[in-house]
């Protein structure tokens, strides 16, 4: 390793991860194989990649803080497996990077400022993935995979749940990590469906939906619907009009977004 130290920086949310007993946890979890396509988002000082490079998958790393890039060149860059890109994981294209569908093995300790949005960004590429292994906020993860009925449901939730199977697999303490973060973290796995449980028939509505329900989510569905459907299409969906977002599961979400779909315009793109 080099003798350079880096100081993990607050503006790109680091956290290096150090505990060699978790770290072999995750890489047992993943259980990379030999000639997969990995991908390593912010690889950090290399905590998990020397493990993912001794597995023999072929490795992207996607580095966006310009002074760990020598640090993971001098520990790794001899290993022909080994393939660097500096960039930011929320603008890289990551169909650059795959063979064909579910191709991709996508992995990281995520920053928690970026964590939502990216797991986003990654969903529209959820064709090319076979799976996700990512280290999160604990509560992050709780919200990943609630279920319908408490105050963890919403749109992370429902918008992730569609595209994947959701694995809570273990907390992490903060001592794990240097600097130790304020918060507890967790290890989730997400494998994107190769049909959606309840596919709708356009999945832009879906999340037009299930935004405006949450943005106001004390409030009843003919309430925080009626921008987008009246009284009368909520019923037709199936949903009862005076019940919270909270209340309602996956399945009657895509109803509704069903029903939004009838109305849309065909060449509506928003």
């Amino acid at each position: 390793m080099s003798d350079y130290q880096h100081r993990a920086r607050k503006r790109f949310g680091q956290n290096f991860l150090h505990d060699m007993g978790v770290i072999d946890r995750i890489l047992r979890a993943i259980r990379p194989r030999a000639g997969e396509r990995l991908v390593e988002i912010g690889p950090g000082q290399g905590a998990l990649t020397e493990g993912l490079l001794d597995s023999g998958a072929n490795l992207e790393v996607v580095e966006l803080d310009l002074d760990l890039i020598p640090i993971l060149n001098s520990r790794f860059a001899g290993r022909p497996n080994f393939h660097i890109n500096q960039g930011d994981a929320l603008k890289f294209d990551f169909a650059t990077l795959a063979d064909g569908p579910h191709s991709l093995r996508v992995v990281g300790n995520l920053p928690y400022n970026i964590s939502t949005p990216l797991i986003f960004h990654l969903l529209d590429h959820a064709h090319l993935i076979r799976d996700m292994h990512f280290m999160l906020q604990k509560e992050v993860v709780e919200r990943l995979a609630a279920e319908p009925g408490g105050g963890d449901w919403g749109r992370l939730s429902i918008m992730v749940q569609y595209h994947c199977r959701v694995e809570h697999l273990f907390n992490v303490g903060p001592g794990a990590f240097n600097p130790a973060p304020k918060v507890d973290s967790a290890i989730v796995r997400l494998v994107p469906h190769e049909t959606p449980p309840h596919p709708a028939q356009d999945p832009r509505q879906l999340d037009r939906v299930v935004r405006a329900a949450f943005n106001m989510r004390r409030k009843t569905l003919r309430n925080t619907l009626k921008g987008l459907l009246s009284a009368e299409d909520i019923e037709a969906a199936g949903v009862e009009g005076s019940l919270r977002p909270e209340q309602l599961d996956l399945a009657a979400f895509v109803r509704l977004a069903d029903r939004l779909a009838l109305q849309a315009p065909r060449d509506e793109t928003s």
